[in-house]
């Protein structure tokens, strides 16, 4: 592939996905007068971006920056340096930048005002471009030539790239069929580069229901419902939230913040117990005295119903959990109701996961997000080993992060050139 003429003494940086932290990288290394070649393995760029947005694109959350970036456990300290330079304040003013005003919804959550993701990567694609990024498309990388020149797979063949310095930009391994499929790892393993497995995270777990429940009541959400829990200090935690029922097991908002927790003590002791409050604002000892009053010819369905409000899918999960003996006790129901235990088998596929955790350390990288072992070779987004819950706390710092890279190669380009 051969440089535009003005590129013979301007460095060429190549960066390489087009999600939110590689375009962040190629709008920041442009500005500063680089030229920018962005590769992406798919036919368009965003596409993990576009369907993030579809049920309303949640850009950023308007928790203060204290909060936020505890949000990022146990990595906190190394996003918020990313954060520092380029929070939720700027990421908001990026995009009216872009023309797209937000707000922040009852739940923090910052929101373009049209909720759609589109209109925004459209006009920062097209602003790319007017600034002189050039976009290549249907290029997949293929890890580096003997020379050290970058391959890429194309659709008329496999091309070698000579840059000066190199943007990973991937994406993880959830939804590989957008182009995050976490092919990169052999590549950079191939140099000595450890990769933390990926592993999914924001993402659902599988329970044995029974094959009434699973047909039944597959799809049904439990809302709202308290999370009780203790950490590794042995604290008490409880968070509220909703979740839903689904056909091999639970998943949803609730259960995605807590993910991380649950993942990992699933790989350590074999499954893991979420415990739901599934009638928070019901007082146990009032539904223990409800449920004692005599039903008559009533059926005890009728009686959870008529007493303690209980019916349908919560029903249902109070005949999964204890047998016929056991439902004649009030203070049994009322207790399994108040902490009911989903055993958790294991986690959803991390094709199905919203996003991954896993991927090149920290360790690996240094200030400037560039690789110890590549000089010159730098890494931003989901492909690095940290996680965060849903709420735009992924997207924030993929933003971030993107930006980062790019001023760290601006600073180890000025450095290596004086």
């Amino acid at each position: 592939m051969q440089r535009p003429e003005d590129s013979a003494t301007t460095p060429t940086i190549a960066v390489i996905g087009g999600g939110p932290a590689g375009l962040m990288a190629a709008e920041t290394l442009r500005a500063a007068g680089l030229q920018v070649d962005l590769y992406d393995a798919k036919g368009s760029v965003g596409r993990k971006f576009l369907i993030a947005g579809k049920g309303g694109m949640n850009l950023t959350h308007s928790d203060p920056f204290d909060v936020f970036v505890a949000r990022y456990h146990p990595r906190q300290q190394e996003v918020a340096s990313w954060l520092r330079t380029f929070d939720a304040d700027a990421l908001r003013d990026w995009a009216r930048g872009l023309g797209v005003e937000t707000f922040v919804g009852t739940s923090g959550r910052v929101f373009p005002t049209d909720l759609k993701a589109a209109p925004l990567l459209r006009g920062w694609v097209r602003r790319l471009r007017e600034q002189g990024v050039r976009f290549h498309v249907h290029h997949r990388w293929h890890g580096w030539s003997g020379d050290g020149a970058l391959r890429f797979a194309t659709l008329e063949g496999e091309i070698v790239v000579r840059a000066d310095a190199t943007v990973l930009a991937m994406g993880g391994g959830s939804w590989p069929e957008l182009g995050s499929d976490g092919a990169w790892v052999a590549s950079l393993e191939a140099q000595g580069i450890g990769v933390a497995p990926l592993q999914p995270s924001n993402c659902g777990f599988d329970i044995d229901w029974s094959q009434h429940l699973a047909n039944r009541f597959a799809g049904e959400p439990l809302k709202p419902v308290v999370a009780h829990w203790q950490d590794a200090n042995g604290t008490l935690h409880q968070r509220q939230g909703e979740c839903v029922i689904t056909a091999t097991g639970i998943e949803g908002s609730l259960v995605y913040a807590l993910s991380p927790m649950l993942r990992d003590a699933i790989a350590r002791d074999g499954r893991a117990t979420l415990v739901l409050d599934l009638l928070p604002g019901r007082d146990e000892a009032e539904l223990v005295r409800r449920l004692a009053r005599p039903r008559g010819s009533r059926s005890l369905s009728e009686h959870l119903r008529r007493e303690a409000g209980v019916a349908g899918v919560r029903a249902a999960l109070l005949y999964e959990v204890l047998d016929k003996a056991v439902l004649a006790d009030p203070a049994r129901i009322a207790r399994t109701l108040k902490r009911f235990p989903f055993l958790l088998q294991r986690p959803r596929p991390i094709a199905e996961a919203i996003s991954s955790a896993g991927g090149v350390p920290l360790e690996a990288l240094d200030e400037r997000l560039m690789l110890h072992a590549l000089p010159g070779v730098f890494a931003a987004g989901e492909m690095l080993d940290w996680e965060a819950p849903t709420g735009g706390y992924l997207l924030t710092a993929c933003f971030a992060s993107g930006r980062r890279a790019a001023r760290g190669v601006i600073d180890w380009l000025a450095n290596r050139n004086t």
